[in-house]
């Protein structure tokens, strides 16, 4: 019987049929291990997202229906480029890593600009936010970041290398790092000037702030009308 197999199979392997159909089968097949190896490098050669992102806090809630308890997962996340924008997100999810995605999107849409000179913030800020009170002190270079909690994830995120600050009032993370948002979204811009040297001539990076053009005009408009003077004198 195991002899009349192996024949068998001899003359299927010699048919030209059974050829073909392998042939076939092995063209297919490679095809498929091609497309597969395509889109397996597409998907390596994705750009890495930017932004970074920090988990805050994760609690269970409940809400009571009809039928009784529903159980969901809230997730707060803060996300930023440690370039100058950050944003903080709060969703509720059946999962945690649906409440987490969800809450990552959110950050996303509420990012804002934070205005940073010298790897520091421009000046001192004090805002209350419901129970939370976050107090921000700009720093000099090689001080590094003096926070805690919540508030040290969003600062470090958003790119600001020296800092003080202090948390005053509730310890609630949603709280705090909502806070330390409004007061980032509340600071002064900023803009920066190129302004000469006398004895060199190159031009220097400075830092002027809006009010400081008008301070400017009003010095020329007070030069301009003492040389009056002294022409009608």
């Amino acid at each position: 019987m195991a002899e009349e197999k192996k024949a068998n199979q001899k003359e299927n392997t010699n048919n030209p049929a059974t050829q073909e159909k392998e042939g076939a089968k092995s063209v297919y097949a490679k095809k498929k291990m091609e497309k597969s190896r395509s889109r397996r490098t597409k998907r390596t050669d994705r750009v890495p997202d930017e932004f970074e992102q920090r988990i805050l806090d994760i609690a269970r809630v409940t809400r009571v229906m009809a039928g009784g308890k529903r159980m969901r997962f809230r997730a707060c996340v803060a996300v930023g480029n440690k370039k100058g924008k950050v944003g903080v997100g709060l969703d509720k999810g059946a999962d945690v890593t649906i409440a987490v995605t969800k809450a990552v999107n959110d950050a996303k849409k509420k990012m804002i600009d934070v205005p940073i000179v010298n790897d520091t913030i421009p000046h001192e800020i004090f805002y209350k936010l419901g129970a939370a009170r976050i107090l921000l002190k700009p720093a000099r270079r090689g001080k590094g970041v003096i926070a805690g909690g919540a508030a040290r994830s969003v600062i470090e995120l958003s790119g600001i290398k020296n800092i003080t600050s202090k948390i005053l009032g509730t310890n609630n993370n949603v709280n705090v790092a909502k806070g330390t948002i409004a007061a980032l979204d509340n600071l002064k811009k900023v803009e920066v000037s190129k302004k000469k040297d006398p004895a060199t001539g190159s031009g220097q990076a400075g830092q002027t702030k809006k009010g400081d053009k008008k301070d400017e005009a009003k010095h020329k408009d007070e030069v301009k009308h003492k040389d009056k003077k002294k022409e009608n004198k």
